[in-house]
Order: structure tokens, then C-alpha cells, then sequence
């Protein structure tokens, strides 16, 4: 017979470690968990692995042992504790290659916001920020994201003020139970140590490749710079534009180039030659007045973009708008081509192909698509479940479809990073969600009030 888990059993198997002071890591594991072996089953789903060896699967299972996929198909037996994933979609959890995570506190202050407003009103706020209102941005940040069903986000961290802002940032993270790449990034004041510091990041918080956390460099467009990333192995990424004069020595596989939208073809042909990978944050580009999301550049120099969100300050934290808005966006402007042009229309996009950039796209630009990305055995178990017996998706007809251009945060029923269960029933497991209200109302006030903000939950 198989044991289905109660919901105490999942709280109590899942939340340990989450967050300190909601759980324990040496809290005992249920008898079921024992029983089986640290396995779990996922019976039933529509399973989408996004791995062409794999395939997709009208029906099928996944089998979880300890932290990785062990097994994709249909009719799996196995002793495992046994989830019943029908009514909805099993796929890997979506990555989000480009988010400045310090400013989760800060959510929806500049809706009207351009680039210019943005700068002055949220990045000048730098100066005012502690180490505990970076932290507690992160942690924010981060579990919004798992709520959305972003396992793995990359922190562009570019508040790095000092070594306890960085140090407060990584905790906010690991906090989290996230999957992320810490991109550090320079801060304001005399006690900046960017990018020398990363050597002791790299010591203190990132020795083991086998950790949740991996460290990446946040940068400018510097080759000596890049030279101290590499030197610590760590991946880089950059805000980029125009024709990336003076680095064309220095581009490889092992950069990411963000927005992208000043791109000569020049750049863009650099980029492509080096193997590097472009982010995409085609709301945040659009309204901001960054520029036309490059997405067919992109695309057509043989590069399959990530998303990321960016900014929370001006846009919501799930990646279910970026692929409606790059899909939508691209097909657009393929579709009505300026008076003139004489190419011939790009192929368009389909459902599948932005499903793809906000997963395996995304982990082969956060150097981790050995690990993530789809529903490969041997790969870590960072899985999501979508209801689609919700009302905005049933009946179901195309899950590709229906991720892409129904979803929203609502149908991410449950999520898995790491074989970790951090999310089940709609809801996040173990978090202390009031505590976490509160320290983000103290810290949002305290920067206001820095920031001569009106007091006001209108807005400015």
C-alpha cells in the first residue's frame, strides 16, 4: 500500500534548516521518510523534463532519491513516499539569471520608474543601507521566488558596501533554502572591497561545489576585473551594450551579458563566437526604456537567451510574465516588420522555446546546467508541480501552453530544491511569514524615513 504523507509529515520532513528559529535541521524524520529510503515519488503527472533524451510525458513519474532524480517514466515502482501529482504539470523548477535581491524590501516603490528614476531613486539609496536590510531583502526576495517556483536565481548583488553587506546578503540567501549563484558586486562608501574581496567569498562561503549557494562575479565591463574572477573560478556576469571595445581577448563561455539592447553587430558576433550567454528582462527593458528586448538578436546569432527579472522594485518576481512577455514580443515584431525591411520573417517562437529559456537556458548561463535545468537522472532534484485543475488553467489541452500563457504564481502548488520539499499545498513550508513581514516593514521604514519618503501605502 502506498503511504501518502499527511501535511504534518511534509512540514516536519521539509522545513528543518529553512529558516532559523522555524525549524531545526536535527529535527527527526517522519517514520515514512526512514521507511523509504529518503525517496519520493511524484505519480502521475504531466511531466515536461525538457530533456530530449528524457522526453515529455502525458503521464509518467519521478522518482526522487536524497537529493537527485533517480527516475523519469511512466509506471515507476519503488519504495518511496508517494505524492499524487495528477492534476498538475512536473518540470523543473524555472532560473531567473539576473535579480537584484538587496531590494526585496523595496517591492512595487517605483511602478512609474525610467532607467534615470530608477537610478536616482533606488540605487541612491545604497548609502542608507545596513547590513540587516540587505539581508532581510534577500531573504524576501529569495522566498518570493521559491513561491513563484524559481528554484535557482542569480543575485546580482551590486551592494556590496562593505563585508558585512555581502556577508548579510549570503545569508539572506542560504536563510532562504534557495538554490542561488551570488553574484558579488560592488557598493558605495570607503569600505568597499570589490572585486579583490571575492578571494575570501570564495574561502568562507564557497569551498564546496556541492552546496546550494556557488559564487559568481558581479562586474563591470573590466577586464581586469574578469582576470579575479577567474583567478577563483567563479563565472561572470555584466550589464552590457555597445561593441565591447578592449575585451574581445577576454570573452569566453564563461560570461553572461545582460539587456544587450546597444549590441553592434559586431558585439553580437563577439559574443556569440566566445560562447557566452545573454539574460533577457523583457518587462523591465520595455518599460524602463532600456530598449527593444533583443531576443531575435539574440536568436538570430545561434544564442538561446535566459530570462530574469531584474528589479522587483518595478516588476513581480516570477518568471510566468517574462515568458508571456518575450513570447508575445517576439512574435510581435516578426509578425509587423518595420515598412522596407527585406529579410524574411524569423521563424516564430514557440511555448516550448521560452519554457526552455527559463530553464535549461537559464542554467547553462549560471554554469549550472550539470546540475539543473531538466528532469535528468543523475541531476539535482529541483522539480516544481503547476495545478492545472485550477480555474484559470482546466481543462488542460497544451501544459506547455497553459505554463506559459495561463499560469501565474497561484498554480505552484509545490517545489523541490535540492530534493527538499520548500513548498506544498500553495503554500512555503516552515517560514515565518508575520516575523518576515515585520523585519521587511522595519527596514522598508528605516530606509523611507533615510530616503524622506511619504508615509503613505499610496505610493509617491
Amino acid at each position: 500500500m502506498r503511504h501518502r504523507l499527511s501535511r504534518r509529515e511534509f512540514l516536519a520532513s521539509s522545513a528543518a534548516g529553512l529558516l532559523a528559529g522555524c525549524s531545526s535541521s536535527s529535527a527527526q524524520q517522519p517514520a515514512a521518510t526512514a521507511a523509504t529510503g529518503g525517496r519520493t515519488l511524484l505519480k502521475g503527472g504531466c511531466v515536461l523534463s525538457l530533456d530530449p533524451k528524457v522526453g515529455d510525458f502525458d503521464t509518467a513519474d519521478v522518482l526522487i532519491e536524497g537529493s537527485r532524480i533517480a527516475a523519469v517514466g511512466p509506471n515507476i515502482t519503488a519504495t518511496a513516499t508517494t505524492i499524487d501529482a495528477s492534476n498538475t504539470i512536473v518540470m523543473p523548477g524555472f532560473i531567473d539569471t539576473h535579480r537584484h535581491m538587496w531590494q526585496g524590501a523595496l517591492r512595487n516603490s517605483l511602478p512609474n520608474g525610467l532607467l534615470n528614476d530608477y537610478m536616482r531613486d533606488i540605487l541612491g539609496l545604497r548609502a542608507m543601507m545596513r547590513p540587516e536590510d540587505v539581508r532581510i531583502g534577500d531573504l524576501v526576495s529569495a522566498l518570493g521566488a521559491i513561491n513563484a517556483g524559481v528554484t535557482t536565481v542569480l543575485d546580482w548583488s551590486h551592494i556590496g558596501n562593505s563585508p558585512e553587506h555581502t556577508d548579510a546578503a549570503i545569508d539572506g540567501l542560504r536563510t532562504a533554502g534557495v538554490r542561488a549563484v551570488y553574484g558579488f558586486g560592488a557598493g558605495v562608501g570607503a569600505k568597499v572591497q570589490h572585486p579583490q574581496d571575492i578571494r575570501r567569498l570564495r574561502k568562507q562561503h564557497f569551498s564546496s561545489p556541492d552546496q546550494l549557494l556557488t559564487l559568481a562575479l558581479a562586474g563591470g565591463m573590466d577586464a581586469k576585473e574578469w582576470a579575479v574572477a577567474r583567478d577563483v573560478g567563479a563565472p561572470i556576469s555584466v550589464h552590457a551594450g555597445g561593441n565591447l571595445a578592449g575585451l574581445e581577448k577576454s570573452l569566453g563561455p564563461d560570461v553572461t551579458y545582460i539587456h544587450c539592447t546597444t549590441f553592434t553587430e559586431g558585439a553580437w558576433k563577439l559574443v556569440a563566437g566566445s560562447g557566452g550567454h545573454i539574460s533577457i528582462a523583457c518587462p523591465i527593458e520595455m518599460e524602463m526604456g532600456i530598449g527593444v528586448p533583443p531576443i531575435q538578436q539574440s536568436l538570430d546569432h545561434g544564442i538561446r537567451p535566459s530570462l530574469s527579472v531584474d528589479v522587483e522594485t518595478e516588476m513581480p518576481g516570477d518568471l510566468f510574465t517574462q515568458m508571456r512577455s518575450v513570447f508575445t514580443l517576439q512574435r510581435m515584431l516578426a509578425l509587423n516588420p518595420p515598412a522596407g525591411t527585406k529579410r524574411p520573417q524569423p521563424q516564430l517562437l514557440t511555448v516550448r522555446d521560452v519554457v526552455e529559456f527559463a530553464t535549461i537556458a537559464g542554467a547553462r548561463a549560471n554554469q549550472l546546467d550539470r546540475k539543473i535545468g531538466t528532469l535528468t537522472p543523475g541531476k539535482e532534484a529541483d522539480i516544481i508541480l503547476l495545478r492545472t485543475d485550477a480555474i484559470n488553467v482546466l481543462p488542460l489541452n497544451n501544459a506547455y501552453g497553459a505554463a506559459v500563457l495561463a499560469m501565474d504564481t497561484s498554480n505552484v502548488d509545490t517545489v523541490f530544491i535540492g530534493g527538499r520539499m520548500v513548498k506544498q499545498g500553495g503554500r512555503l513550508v516552515g517560514v515565518d511569514l508575520a516575523r518576515i513581514r515585520r523585519e521587511a516593514e522595519q527596514s522598508r521604514d528605516y530606509v523611507a524615513g533615510k530616503a524622506g519618503w511619504p508615509k503613505s501605502r499610496l505610493g509617491k
